[in-house]
């Protein structure tokens, strides 16, 4: 069997700790490899070899950092297969969605080229009498990030490129059920032109991410998780003085009004419900029609689109529309909550719950799922389930429908299908949620600007990648400068007024 390592000061690592976690198939449901975790010491190692190497880094001038990102562009370019199969080995996603995770990383990446202009700073010329005033964004230092299972290629470079691209070293904690692909972008980054030390991957579990809160060199933090484990980390890490980004958990709502295009509308939730089994913090799990007869039609259209999807491994051809979940838990959490449905009474259109697929019996696959008449006091409406399963909540009115989306404890994201341009206006003015789509079903925006939920979706006060992620990743310095022209008389010992 495979063993994993950590990737600390240029070279692939073995684990000293003496514990490891399996990382499984997820379509076999096999142990394909074991991954170490790392404690304190380790990560303390990482931390100083991180430190030492950032203070060269950070005097790299801006083009200069900007070119190893182009150069890893090319190389992400080079190796996009190889890296969606190894993805998708350990994820389950089908490749195309495995590439496509990688492809949205790298768009981040290219806007980090633009690092020079990004870090540019102010000028005041003559401020006062001989004095100029100008500020400069200088590197935090070392920084950290904690990415979850579900996007390990586009996750840690939403963090880590423009992180590097300002100055800093980055030290990275990948979720432990697939590690490969975050060991093979920090080779790639080095192989790109990045100093040895300034990326580093440390896998672990509680006790690494501990110790990233915990550790004073550290100065930034940035987290992609469930809500109780970014509340925990915004918190630990704020009160140990860091620069805190955490996001949390999500329950995206669809709203369909009377006079969407319901083949549009259906074709929107398939992909966005059911794409990537439900594994994504910005899918559509709650498809909201407006009106009886909006409902009626929109389940007359789901309900043979939902049957004809085709769920299988990432072997299985890319006429596969979804694969497996990523753990034997994750799929015993989201029929246990299927259940809980069925008890409180919704009704449960598209049952998948007898789902079995030839061949991988053994393997994390679940079935799709449709709900409807769901209330939005049931358990599948208020808990994030994570896994391929559309819920149908109707709405006797607009003001009922975006009320809905409006009084949910998250809000990461929301859309409307709509052809009534201020139905339109309206839900994106009013909606207090994070990303809004309006005919877009899955509002994840480009790389230039930015990405954040409100609510209990978010904990911290600047979003990731585009603009906030160079201001999260520098400190502003102000520097007032006065160079005296000619002999002064002695010193003056009161301010005197600009004149």
């Amino acid at each position: 069997m495979q063993e994993l390592t950590h990737y600390i000061g240029g070279a692939h690592v073995k684990g000293t700790s003496g514990r490891f976690a399996d990382v499984y198939n997820p379509a076999t449901g096999e142990v394909q490899a074991k991954v170490p975790l790392a404690n304190a010491d380790e990560l303390a190692q990482a931390v100083e070899i991180a430190s030492k190497a950032q203070v060269t880094w950070a005097a790299v001038n801006p083009q200069r950092r900007a070119r190893v990102m182009m150069k890893f562009v090319d190389l992400l370019n080079r190796d996009m297969d190889r890296l969606a199969e190894a993805l998708s080995r350990e994820h389950g996603k089908t490749l195309p969605d495995a590439a496509g995770d990688v492809q949205r990383g790298l768009e981040v990446v290219e806007y980090c080229i633009g690092a020079p202009q990004m870090l540019k700073g102010e000028f005041t010329d003559a401020a006062g009498p001989g004095i100029d005033m100008y500020s400069m964004k200088q590197a935090l230092g070392v920084c950290a990030g904690i990415t979850p299972f579900n996007f390990p290629a586009m996750i840690p470079m939403w963090m880590f490129a423009p992180a590097i691209a300002c100055g800093n070293a980055f030290i990275l904690k990948p979720s432990e059920r697939d590690p490969s692909v975050p060991l093979m972008l920090a080779e790639l980054m080095e192989e790109a032109g990045l100093p040895k030390g300034i990326l580093q991957v440390v896998n672990g579990d509680k006790e690494a991410v501990d110790a990233i809160l915990d550790h004073e060199v550290i100065q930034s933090v940035g987290f992609v998780g469930s809500t109780p484990i970014a509340e925990y980390i915004y918190g630990r890490g704020c009160s140990n003085g860091k620069r805190v980004q955490c996001f949390g958990g999500a329950k995206n709502h669809m709203i369909i009004m009377p006079d969407a295009d319901m083949d549009q509308a259906a074709d929107a939730l398939i992909g966005a419900g059911y794409g990537a089994a439900g594994e994504r913090c910005m899918a559509i799990s709650v498809a909201v029609p407006v009106g009886e007869e909006t409902a009626d039609r929109l389940i007359e259209k789901l309900v043979p689109r939902i049957e004809k999807l085709k769920v299988g491994p990432y072997t299985g051809g890319n006429d596969v529309d979804y694969g497996p979940v990523v753990t034997a838990a994750a799929k015993a959490n989201i029929l246990k909550l299927i259940e809980t449905g069925v008890a409180q009474g919704a009704e449960l259109v598209v049952d998948g719950r007898g789902f079995n697929l030839q061949g991988y019996e053994d393997g994390f696959f679940v079935g799709p799922h449709l709900f409807d008449r769901v209330t939005k006091d049931m358990d599948i409406y208020k808990k994030e389930i994570f896994g391929p399963v559309l819920s149908c909540v109707r709405a006797q009115s607009y003001e009922e429908a975006i009320g809905l989306a409006m009084d949910h404890e998250y809000g990461n994201g929301t859309a409307i299908f709509t052809r009534d341009g201020d139905a339109a206006r309206d839900f994106a003015s009013r909606i207090n949620v994070g990303m809004v789509g309006i005919n877009v079903p899955i509002p994840v925006p480009l790389a230039y600007h930015t990405f954040g939920g409100w609510k209990k979706s978010m904990f911290g006060d600047l979003n990731q990648h585009g603009p906030d992620a160079f201001k999260f990743y520098t400190r502003t310095k102000t520097v007032t400068s006065r160079w005296p022209s000619g002999i002064k008389e002695g010193g003056e010992f009161n301010f005197k007024p600009m004149e």
